[in-house]
């Protein structure tokens, strides 16, 4: 089963991921950008913001993608794969930025991905006031020194990007106990296997 960890910065991917690793000791635990090697240059190139093109740095996710589908979720789609991002974000960025269009994003990432997408997609979603918190207890990166406005903008446009894709998307709210979250992601997981 393939599944995708959603969220804006701050929502709890990563603690969550590490957690499901201790639950299916055989996953493959991918992300993206930047699972490959190549992947990794794509993701040093376009961190580094050379280009002015959002185009350009939209075209290098999805060769980034396109790699990650051929390396790592195809030759394991019979075992349990839990990325870190997915298809789904890519989509969302693109929608903000407004530089492509929905029927293009849909296209394009279908030819990226062979149409494999995540059979779910978790959604770890804040309120303003839970990341406002968050965001006041670290050191802010580029895309968290925007504020939470542009953050939660891209949150709904996680939503309406899987909706896009034909996905299905669990919403589990983010400002819950992180083992609460666990069980609802175990939970849900479960489901779908039985």
């Amino acid at each position: 089963m393939y599944i995708a960890i959603e969220g804006i910065d701050t929502a709890g991917k990563s603690t969550q991921i590490a957690k499901l690793a201790k639950h299916f000791p055989d996953a493959i635990i991918t992300k993206e950008p930047g699972a490959t090697e190549i992947g990794k240059e794509i993701r040093d190139i376009v961190l580094s913001a050379r280009t002015k093109s959002k185009k350009a740095e939209f075209l290098l996710f999805l060769a980034d993608r396109a790699e990650h589908m051929q390396e790592v979720i195809q030759p394991n789609l019979d075992k349990m794969i839990i990325s870190d991002r997915s298809a789904v974000s890519g989509v969302a960025y693109a929608l903000i930025q407004g530089e492509v269009s929905k029927e293009d994003l849909v296209s394009l990432n279908n030819f990226a991905t062979d149409n494999t997408y995540p059979r779910k997609v978790f959604l770890l979603r804040l309120t303003k006031k839970e990341l406002n918190f968050r965001l006041s207890q670290k050191d802010l990166d580029g895309i968290e020194l925007r504020g939470s406005d542009y953050l939660l903008n891209i949150q709904d446009a996680i939503i309406e990007a899987t909706k896009l894709l034909g996905l299905e998307l669990v919403e589990i709210d983010a400002t819950q106990s992180r083992n609460e979250i666990t069980k609802n992601i175990l939970n849900n997981i479960k489901d779908s296997n039985d």
